[in-house]
């Protein structure tokens, strides 16, 4: 009776579709219009922008076309699951052959409105010399480091950030994972390659941040599906997440760490005067004592004996800058949040996670950890108006959608990797396209005071990924007197295109 009565309603509802009025061909008429409107709009949203200009670049001028659409990612039964924004910079008259390159951001969650403003794109977001914020109104000004004089260029959005986006939220899940996301990217560029016949260019991607991990699936990901890459540029990179993550019975991170904390304290001035004198000399043996001493002092965790524990609270107390009592209250493990949140305390400062040579105030005195990142709290601002102003007034992209610059278009991010609940690491993806493509190189840029990724664990990474000798000698790195984002400040910016100049140089793509 009860399964009757359920179905009561919906029979009924079927007699009324079948034999009920019928709508007049008015409004038949106008639903066609509604629906034809909609279609429009969508076909709009996906129209590509075509702009032209010109930049003077070391003496030499360069027309170029900037192109701002989004492509459609489909399943294999054609639907569309997700578009995926993008900026193209294409020199005027350069060829299917001139070479390629895709860059992206990472987070995840971040738009490569940081690559495209900061680093590479033809026009940048103006900051202070040294890479602070400058005081409002921002400002746009050319790039003269720009990577369109030797490649041409396209700065692709991840699903959910920027004006990337799931066709549905539902949708959206498949994309904010490891493997989803790299398999969005890889059928972006293999559309691009297709759309654009871009097939014979040298190939490049740039990735920065959790955009560093994607490059490196990407490269394993492409060379299985036929393309081959002849360069590969890692800002900082995060490939195996155990290296960073402050967890309980994992103490890599707080060896690994070290270095960059002692960086960080020398830069504020918090180390003894004989650290100061020789910066090169205190990261060697910072680096050699971390990987030695502490690292075997940490693996006998409470077994540790008594003498041994002070010898290594003096040592931590001398690299970090902080007090030895707040060391052995913090058990020899000092992590990040505390660090930020400790270094500066008795100036009521924190220190930046991007970028430790920023600085904000706090207004406790007790907090255990940063309320807020002052190092991107001092960029997001610039660079969201200035994109926001360029994006419609010098690309004439139109659009409604929010551009989502740091978060907001995403949800809870899937970082499983091998099936398993361990941490992420995407190192042997690498390792494969290097077994694969012998012809594909890799820069790695590495800023001091990045507390995001620090650059001690990315050696590590590198070390421990079992690589052939020949496939070391095709990896080269560089350190800068910077940040996270090591083309904030314009001597930074200027050494980075020269070593992604020999990168280029390197791989034939000249």
């Amino acid at each position: 009776m009860i399964a009757l009565l359920l179905m009561l309603p919906a029979a009924l509802m079927m007699a009324q579709q079948q034999s009920g009025p019928q709508a007049p061909p008015a409004q038949k008429d106008a639903a066609k219009h509604e629906a034809s409107k909609t279609e429009q709009g969508q076909a709009a949203e996906l129209k590509p922008s075509i702009t032209h200009h010109k930049i003077t670049v070391r003496g030499n001028t360069i027309q170029y076309t900037a192109t701002a659409a989004r492509i459609p990612i489909k399943d294999e039964q054609g639907k569309t699951e997700a578009e995926m924004f993008y900026v193209a910079y294409t020199v005027d008259n350069g060829g299917p052959k001139r070479p390629l390159t895709f860059a992206f951001n990472g987070g995840p969650g971040s738009a490569t409105i940081w690559l495209h403003m900061g680093a590479f794109g033809p026009k940048r977001v103006k900051m202070m010399p040294n890479g602070f914020m400058p005081p409002p109104p921002f400002e746009l000004e050319d790039n003269q480091n720009t990577l369109l004089d030797r490649s041409d260029l396209v700065f692709v959005d991840a699903i959910g950030t920027g004006y990337s986006r799931a066709t549905t939220p539902e949708l959206g899940k498949k994309f904010w994972d490891l493997h989803g996301d790299i398999a969005a990217f890889g059928d972006f560029i293999r559309i691009y390659l297709q759309n654009n016949s871009r097939w014979t260019s040298p190939l490049y991607l740039a990735g920065e941040s959790y955009g560093t991990t994607r490059a490196a699936g990407l490269s394993g990901y492409l060379v299985d599906h036929g393309i081959a890459l002849n360069g590969v540029v890692l800002i900082s990179t995060i490939l195996n997440f155990g290296t960073v993550s402050f967890t309980t019975g994992n103490d890599l991170p707080y060896a690994l760490y070290l270095p960059t904390y002692a960086m960080t304290a020398l830069y504020h001035h918090k180390l003894a005067p004989e650290l100061e004198k020789d910066p090169g000399a205190l990261r060697a043996e910072v680096e050699k004592w971390a990987a030695t001493e502490y690292t075997l002092a940490l693996q006998q965790g409470d077994s540790l004996p008594a003498a041994e524990r002070q010898s290594v609270a003096d040592h931590l107390a001398r690299y970090t800058g902080l007090p030895k009592q707040y060391i052995e209250r913090c058990n020899l493990r000092v992590d990040l949040s505390h660090y930020d949140t400790e270094l500066l305390r008795d100036e009521g400062k924190i220190v930046g996670r991007l970028d430790g040579r920023f600085t904000g105030p706090t207004t406790s005195a007790t907090e255990q950890a940063p309320d807020y990142d002052p190092s991107e709290a001092a960029i997001r601002p610039p660079y969201t108006s200035v994109f926001g102003d360029y994006i419609k007034q010098e690309l004439g992209y139109e659009t409604d959608l929010k551009y989502y610059v740091l978060g907001g278009g995403i949800g809870r991010w899937n970082y499983d990797v091998n099936g398993w609940s361990g941490f992420a690491n995407v190192s042997r993806y690498l390792r494969e396209a290097f077994e694969k493509n012998p012809y594909m190189h890799v820069f790695i840029a590495e800023g001091l005071y990045d507390a995001a990724t620090p650059y001690f664990a990315v050696d590590y990474t590198f070390d421990h990924m079992q690589l052939t000798p020949a496939a070391h000698k095709n990896i080269s790195k560089d350190h800068f007197n910077a940040g996270h984002m090591v083309y904030l400040d314009n001597a930074s910016m200027t050494k980075l295109r020269q070593d992604i100049d020999h990168l280029y140089d390197e791989t034939g793509s000249k």
